[in-house]
């Protein structure tokens, strides 16, 4: 196990609140920072180094970033800290590249990552209240940061690192329960494993009640506000809670996220180097949220739901100075002028891969047998995909209507009676055909659970009852799908222990594996992956999940593929999870440039991107038994 340590101290280090003269203090100095956000979670290890290179050449003197505790502790109790979750490595490369690092570990995160951060087998504990005083609640919080604080208070200024302030909670404010005490839990927590000179922050949007709930004195309040509002009055706000110290913009929007079916968000460069140009002249500290966005791999976006859910897209290019893979824009350019500082260095680019499994391979330990449906979080499977199988309870020659009075679809269902799809849609109200005894199958997508706001508590899969006609459908076989280690596996293009059954290069209906091989061409540059005609799905390229696609909704139309996941020499195995339909073509695309708005409209401009040919993969050949609703079913 490697140990990182941060540099050894060199005379009296210190970072502090000067409340006389309105500014921090480092080293007994007054002190500025220009700070950029970038999440070491959405970018691949491998590229940690030369992102931050950039933001230090683009003249920042500081990074901003979030540690997702479910990143860290997927599983209650298991802790990892290892390759693409190596926190204090990340701190190292900061450390190295003379960045300081201003730490936002949460417990709650929002980040439009998968429930704000918060793992999702605290929603095993049915009545759990998220973010308060609840006992179930602060007994997790309080095991997870006596595993984390620890961690990086050797990464604090004041002890030779880099971390100059560390911030308690996130946009509290902006959540229903207003509970002091649980602010007081964290405030004494923090201070308890970091010691009590540390800086500690809140950071709430620019509304009264979002600062009245949020802050807590002991605190420092700073606000987040971005190109749209009135700067003077967006400070006074905070000054009404802060009367004196540094002016503080935690959040200062450079771009935003998109939904599916969103159009592609767009934050004009002008106005973001003309306020930014604003707030640093007030003396202010300034952290842009984001410089880079990166990619929500895997199952790790997150959702929102006010109105209704609305699911975050795979790409977080969020419209930032760097884009989703790295590449400075013109937006960069003009946050450099505004804080003039050394050139911008350029790196070369990179290509992509996909991956595929079958309900044996994807289940080995058997359904679980319930009467009534389980949820992901009873089930212990919290991301991905579920099957839930029953039979149908009488005949049903007419068609009859299957309903979830309560909504209790989360979030979308593919059904299919002996392997016939009837839906692929979320499930309110659809209509049945065929005999006693058929086996009726449900597969539930978890999209990602709601990051922000009072529906955090966020349950996936079959939350309530079905009723079939005048029937509560009882009796269910559960299936977590293990996709991804299925994959991982390096099933099934090298598993010989489950040899492919034959295989066909016709498109299907409904839920089918697709695999393919994208031939080496002694390049590995970063690429993105177009699915052109595909509908819905999921996609691995060498065992690595690049997350979902749904260009047809949009607005985000390509996966980005990191070059170090392509082999140079070996062929790359790539595997499709269609949901709806595949084209007749079976091919996809890999193009040198990311399309993240529904065509005709454009992404921002990348300035140094070279440009080889798009690559057609090999035609994907189907895995028929995968399709339950047209080929064969899973076998028992």
């Amino acid at each position: 196990m490697i140990k990182y340590k941060p540099l050894p101290v060199c005379g009296e280090r210190s970072f502090s609140i000067d409340y006389k003269n309105n500014c921090f203090l480092k080293d007994g100095r007054p002190f500025q920072y220009i700070s950029g956000s970038i999440h070491y979670s959405r970018i691949p290890r491998y590229y940690w180094k030369d992102r931050l290179a950039k933001m230090y050449m683009a003249g920042l003197n500081a990074v901003q970033i979030y540690v997702p505790w479910n990143y860290h502790e997927a599983v209650h109790g298991v802790h990892n800290f290892t390759g693409d979750r190596d926190l204090e490595h990340f701190l190292s490369l900061a450390n190295d590249t003379g960045l300081l690092v201003i730490l936002r570990p949460g417990p709650y995160i929002c980040a439009e990552w998968e429930m704000g951060g918060l793992p999702a087998w605290l929603l095993e504990k049915p009545n759990i209240l998220l973010r308060s005083a609840d006992t179930d609640y602060v007994e997790a919080v309080s095991n997870w940061l006596a595993v984390l604080l620890p961690k990086v208070k050797p990464w604090l200024y004041t002890n030779g690192g880099n971390i100059i302030s560390v911030q308690v909670e996130n946009e509290y404010g902006s959540y229903y329960a207003c509970d002091y005490n649980y602010m007081r839990h964290l405030r004494t927590l923090f201070r308890f494993f970091l010691g009590e000179d540390t800086v500690l922050f809140t950071t709430d949007g620019n509304t009264d009640k979002e600062m009245s709930c949020g802050t807590l004195e002991g605190l420092y309040a700073t606000v987040d506000f971005g190109t749209d509002v009135n700067i003077t009055k967006a400070f006074d706000r905070q000054r009404r809670f802060e009367p004196h110290g540094p002016l503080v913009n935690s959040e200062f929007y450079t771009g935003w996220l998109d939904h599916w079916g969103d159009q592609h968000a767009v934050v004009d460069t002008q106005k973001v180097s003309r306020v930014l140009a604003e707030m640093l002249s007030m003396g202010a500290n300034v952290n842009m949220y984001m410089f880079e966005g990166g990619t929500n791999f895997g199952y790790w976006n997150g959702a929102d739901h006010d109105n209704r859910f609305r699911s975050v897209v795979t790409s977080y290019d969020y419209n930032a100075p760097l884009t989703e893979a790295g590449d400075p824009t013109e937006k960069l350019l003009a946050i450099r002028d505004v804080i003039k500082l050394v050139p911008l260095i350029t790196q070369p680019p990179t290509k992509a891969v996909l991956s595929h499994s079958l309900l044996n391979i994807l289940s080995p330990q058997g359904p679980v047998k319930s009467q009534y449906p389980l949820t992901f979080e009873q089930m212990k499977q919290y991301y991905g995909y579920m099957l839930y199988r029953t039979t149908l309870p009488r005949d049903l020659s007419e068609p009859t209507p299957l309903i979830s009075p309560l909504n209790g679809v989360h979030d979308r269902a593919y059904v299919s009676v002996n392997g016939v799809g009837v839906h692929n849609e979320l499930l309110f109200l659809i209509n049945v055909t065929g005999r006693q005894g058929d086996t009726m199958d449900i597969l539930v997508e978890n999209m990602g659970r709601v990051n922000f706001g009072s529906k955090i508590n966020d349950y996936k899969g079959l939350v309530s009852n079905l009723i079939l006609g005048k029937y509560v459908l009882t009796d269910w076989e559960i299936y977590p799908l293990d996709i991804d280690g299925a994959i991982a596996g390096r099933w099934p293009h090298s598993d010989s222990r489950h040899p492919l059954p034959g295989l066909q290069r016709e498109p299907s209906s409904g839920p089918v594996f697709y695999t393919g091989t994208l031939q080496p061409i002694g390049l590995a540059w970063d690429t993105f992956l177009k699915l052109i005609e595909w509908t819905k799905g999921q996609v691995w390229i060498n065992g690595v999940n690049l997350g979902r696609y749904w260009p047809a909704r949009g607005p985000q139309q390509t996966l980005y593929v990191p070059g170090p996941l392509l082999s140079t020499s070996q062929p790359n195995n790539i595997t499709v999870l269609e949901l709806e339909k595949a084209p007749a073509h079976l091919q996809v695309l890999f193009m040198d440039r990311p399309q993240l708005d529904s065509p005709p409209n454009t992404n921002h401009t990348i300035l140094h991107r070279k440009k080889p040919k798009s690559v057609p993969i090999d035609s994907l050949s189907q895995l028929p038994c995968f399709s339950f609703f047209n080929h064969c079913r899973f076998s028992e």
